[in-house]
């Protein structure tokens, strides 16, 4: 039982990063950003909104995911 006042939540959180990043940044930076934009705009951003998830971080090929 939670204190009065209080409200308890569940929590999802996913840490994602991508194998091999930076190699194929060293081999071909321009395509290696543009699949990782179309990942995110076709499956990974459209996942996080079914869920009414929000990314609370993300630099390079790593992302912080948290639905709430």
């Amino acid at each position: 039982m939670e204190p009065e006042g209080t409200e308890c939540r569940l929590a999802a959180i996913l840490a994602a990063d991508v194998a091999g990043y930076t190699r194929l940044m060293d081999a071909d930076e321009e395509a290696t950003m543009a699949a990782w934009w179309s990942a995110r705009k076709e499956v990974i951003d459209p996942r996080i909104d079914e869920h009414g998830g929000r990314i609370v971080k993300h630099a390079g090929d790593t992302l912080s995911h948290h639905d709430i």
